[in-house]
């Protein structure tokens, strides 16, 4: 399946514009005169300045910078952060605080409403994806220094800016059918090359930061190796279009990305980020979610019939300890005689059993993906767990393997391509509305 790519085609953008000339001795910038080795007047260091702005007479506190903060600490899940990360993600909080005053501004500016009543009902559906009310999400909030106004906020920039798209751009992007049909003959004709579904992280580069975005994408890197959860970091700090679903860019051939981003996605494994990478106009951070190849079926698109067969351990228990019956777990899984003899076989040894009938093969680890596969119905896994949190075998009962892949329609296609088209368009009206704004940082 194709999927639009917001960075590959503002590096198409960028590399259209044809370079200016560079004086002698100044770096090249586009037309501006800057000497290679500038000599500055005053501290060098712009985190000098606090945490807080004016943006266009809006004011933008110290509190609400503190408040947004605290969501991404607790979905580091009390993993620390180093001072020096936190330096780095306050500035990078405050600069996407600013995007959302601007995002809102213009959305006001265009006679565009965001009610409360809205706001109200779209946070009370993030609770309960979450499994509480509203009233519960918002005393957990505050309860680890946060607030529900500061997830509102996030959510009244979110709704505001994807209605001002909807009046000032969307109408003005046009897809011919020509244009669709040649996607799919390229789609075609692409069979069985490899794609990726892909995440990303984007932090632009504004007024010359440089070094300070780099050192703040660098912070975020270094949370998410140790655990922080990728989508809540886009969705906090990312400035691309994707931000307001986890950062994905869908499914996309490497060679749609610039050739930066390309390079490090055909050498990522499943699951992994890459380290911040420079590109056009900012620094990426991408995730390879998943692979396949086009339009070709792929083995991990079966849905299996799984048997789990589990044993727990008395708290304190060691390794060496939990051996002997770790070993009689797997003996008991491999000589029973498949999924029919499985709760027999539970029961002589104590394990739990637990049935699923719909898990398909990519939703599983990586590791364990390779080992399904390669089993017969009836076989076992080798046992996989911990002392602390229980040792584990799955069964396969039975395997449903996908259908052959079809090329997708015409108006999948189109809704791709226009999707693109907006998020280029979007991030260049971003990229104006800061430009022309009155920022004062205090």
């Amino acid at each position: 399946m194709l999927a639009g790519s917001l960075l590959a085609a503002a590096a198409v953008a960028q590399n259209a514009v044809p370079p200016a000339a560079t004086p002698q001795g100044a770096a090249p910038q586009g037309g501006l005169n800057l000497p290679s080795n500038p000599q500055f007047f005053g501290d060098t260091d712009p985190s000098v300045r606090k945490a807080t702005a004016i943006v266009n007479s809006e004011i933008i506190t110290g509190t609400d910078v503190d408040h947004r903060m605290a969501l991404l600490v607790m979905a580091n899940q009390g993993r620390t952060i180093s001072p020096e990360d936190m330096k780095r993600l306050r500035a990078q909080t405050l600069r996407n605080l600013v995007d959302e005053s601007l995002q809102i501004q213009a959305a006001k500016a265009s006679e565009i409403e965001v009610t409360k009543a809205e706001i109200d009902r779209y946070f009370e559906r993030y609770a309960q994806s979450t499994g509480q009310t509203g009233a519960q999400m918002t005393a957990f909030l505050a309860q680890n220094n946060s607030s529900v106004q500061t997830v509102k906020r996030q959510i009244e920039a979110e709704i505001a800016w994807s209605r001002l798209q909807g009046r000032e751009i969307e109408p003005f992007v046009n897809v011919s059918e020509e244009e669709v049909k040649a996607m799919i003959d390229r789609l075609n004709a692409s069979k069985g090359q490899p794609e990726y579904s892909v995440s990303e992280i984007y932090l632009p580069i504004q007024g010359g930061n440089d070094a300070e975005v780099e050192q703040s994408a660098n912070a975020i890197a270094a949370q998410i190796a140790q655990g922080a959860p990728f989508q809540v970091a886009a969705q906090r700090f990312s400035q691309a279009s994707t931000a307001a679903r986890g950062g994905s860019l869908g499914w996309v051939k490497a060679d749609q990305l610039p050739a930066e981003l390309s390079e490090a996605v055909r050498s990522l494994p499943v699951g992994q980020i890459s380290r911040p990478i420079k590109i056009a106009g900012g620094y990426s951070i991408v995730r390879v979610d998943d692979s396949r190849q086009v339009l070709t079926s792929d083995p991990r698109d079966a849905v299996l019939s799984l048997l789990q067969m589990s044993l727990s351990f008395p708290k304190g228990m060691t390794r060496d300890q939990a051996s002997g019956k770790v070993a009689e777990l797997a003996k008991v899984s491999q000589e029973m005689g498949g999924c029919g003899g499985a709760q027999a076989a539970a029961q002589r040894i104590g394990a739990e059993l637990v049935s699923n009938d719909t898990t398909r093969v990519r939703d599983l680890p990586p590791a364990l993906q390779n080992m399904i596969l390669a089993l017969d119905v009836g076989q076992a896994t080798t046992p996989f767990g911990s002392v602390e949190d229980g040792v584990r075998v799955l069964v396969l009962c039975g395997r449903d393997d996908p259908s052959q892949a079809a090329t997708p329609s015409f108006d999948q296609v189109y809704a791709q391509l226009s999707e693109q088209r907006v998020n280029l368009r979007a991030q260049r009206y971003l990229r104006d509305l800061r430009r022309d704004a009155v920022v004062e940082y205090r």
